[in-house]
């Protein structure tokens, strides 16, 4: 059983204004991310610490659990909000969102006995579109909160997890774009594009 949690409500400084809820192909981008993962949620979740701007979306809509702390805690929130043993955690802002990748790393979480799956680009990490295992995740996360760090990974060291090859993330997301986040209304208009151009 699959939780979705689509984190949303971030400062958006590059932006100017909440990339969530900027028109994209006419509608709210959130309304995208969130189609491209409905097949796949038993449970979807919407965090943000303006619930009122998305009240809208007629979601169950969960407040920071632990405010302040960046995004480790709302990877937290993300974790501990989930009823679910598995646990998709994607941003707002990616509109190419990847039902096939979440798909395949549950399968992949199961065979191996994981606690994350996630892949690693040469931005690093990719937290905000992984897979995690409620049960094992929670308590490493809230352990490493509890110490005072801050990075979203800080954690990764107490528990089991897959990163997946170059090879392993072509195969899962084909379009290669499932990690692309969109900060500027220049990416807004590309990403546009070429959905436009895809029909």
């Amino acid at each position: 059983m699959l939780t979705v949690v689509i984190q949303a409500g971030g400062q958006s400084s590059r932006m100017g204004e909440d990339k969530a809820l900027k028109p994209f192909l006419g509608r709210p981008l959130i309304h995208r991310v969130m189609e491209r993962l409905a097949q796949i949620a038993d449970e979807m979740i919407v965090t943000t610490n303006r619930p009122a701007d998305y009240a809208f979306l007629n979601q169950r809509l969960v407040a920071d659990l632990k405010p302040g702390r960046g995004a480790l805690g709302g990877l937290y929130t993300a974790v501990a909000s989930a009823s679910h043993p598995f646990v998709a955690v994607a941003a707002c802002d990616m509109p190419f969102a990847s039902q096939m990748f979440f798909e395949s790393a549950r399968r992949l979480m199961v065979e191996e006995e994981a606690d994350v799956v996630i892949a690693k680009t040469d931005e690093g990490y990719e937290p905000l579109h992984a897979l995690y295992r409620r049960e094992t995740c929670l308590p490493a996360i809230e352990a490493a909160i509890d110490a005072d760090q801050w990075k979203v990974i800080a954690w990764f060291p107490q528990v089991k997890v897959r990163v997946l090859s170059p090879d392993e993330v072509k195969a899962f997301d084909p379009s290669g774009l499932c990690f692309w986040n969109l900060n500027t209304p220049e990416e807004f208009a590309e990403a546009e594009k070429m959905l436009n151009i895809q029909g």
